[in-house]
């Protein structure tokens, strides 16, 4: 048995910018997502996931001319959320795993192309009979990072590239991927298509008026990048571009909190201009502090920078609806 762990992430400057070669500053979570990869018992009796979620199983007899299938486990805080089994095909022309069954569809066909994808890049990772079996360590609706974990998870033990792996599976900039092994903040940057990962002191004095808040709507990050590269020109946000990469590498060394404030509403009102969008503030025009979206703008998590206690914090987006509140130092590792 083999177990790996990735580290979940949160964008702190440079959303979609990065995309095309701004500078961003990324934070690796405290929350993340194991895999362990054991063979499965010596028995041939598979149990048939119901692909209704019912708790029902029966046990089937696997045709002895098949390889054993390939099982996977997917636990999150709250339960089981995703269960399959998936037979391999052995062709070295055409790799393919066929879905048997599974709790849930969607999910086990976009699985099946990540382990296509993994079979591609090594051909003898992947053996009949093994059981995967994943735990993620927070909501998947929460945006930190579940696709970016099993990517790193995967890369990690079947010993090959996890942007490669990206690339050919779910895309994006990488920055999600840097932050999987990463054990503190870091810079990041695509140069020449090339990730670029370099450490950053990121330890502000003021961490304890830092806070993130979900905002209760977890964004497709793949949609909400492929709507802003249909607009997308190299010679549109040149400036802006400038100014982001140069707001990123300034952040660690502002040591003023309302600097710092200061920096994060001209990120903000870039970004909002960039995407013709208003910037979250103004969601919460009644809020004792400065408010900065994160990631795909319209969900997932923002920072909250306030001088207010946590518990006025708490008090105020729970009043507003919005109940998983982190403080900083909680959260990032």
């Amino acid at each position: 048995m083999t177990t790996y762990h990735a580290h979940g992430k949160i964008l702190l400057t440079g959303e979609y910018l990065v995309l095309h070669g701004a500078v961003a500053l990324a934070l690796p979570t405290k929350l993340g997502q194991s895999l362990k990869v054991e063979p499965m018992a010596a028995s041939r009796h598979c149990e048939r996931v119901i692909a209704s979620g019912a708790k029902q199983s029966e046990a089937i007899q696997p045709d002895p001319i098949q390889p054993d299938p390939i099982k996977w486990s997917a636990y999150h805080p709250t339960g089981l959320w995703l269960s399959a089994l998936f037979t391999p095909h052995s062709s070295l022309l055409t790799p393919h795993f066929s879905l048997l069954t599974s709790t849930d569809p969607a999910k086990a066909s976009k699985l099946s192309q990540i382990l296509q994808a993994v079979h591609t890049l090594n051909p003898h990772a992947l053996q009949p009979g093994l059981h995967f079996e994943t735990h993620l360590e927070f909501n998947p609706s929460w945006g930190l990072g579940s696709s970016s974990t099993l990517i790193s998870n995967l890369a990690q033990w079947a010993d090959i590239n996890p942007y490669e792996l990206l690339r050919m599976t779910l895309g994006g900039s990488g920055y999600d991927i840097a932050c999987a092994t990463a054990s503190s903040p870091i810079y990041y940057q695509l140069q020449q298509d090339r990730p670029t990962v370099t450490p950053a002191s990121f330890n502000p004095p003021f961490i304890d008026h830092l806070f993130f808040v979900y905002q209760g709507k977890k964004q497709h990050s793949s949609e909400e990048v492929k709507a802003f590269n249909q607009h997308w020109t190299e010679t549109d946000f040149i400036t802006e571009m400038q100014t982001v990469s140069e707001l990123s590498l300034a952040l660690p060394t502002i040591t003023y909190f309302e600097d710092f404030c200061t920096l994060l509403q001209v990120h903000e009102d870039i970004l909002a201009r960039c995407l013709g969008r208003e910037p979250i503030q103004r969601q919460f025009p009644d809020f004792n502090g400065t408010l900065k979206s994160l990631g795909a703008w319209g969900g997932d998590f923002l920072l909250a920078a306030t001088e207010i206690p946590y518990e006025e914090v708490a008090k105020y987006f729970e009043n507003k609806g919005l109940t998983t509140i982190f403080k900083y130092q909680d959260l990032i590792l």
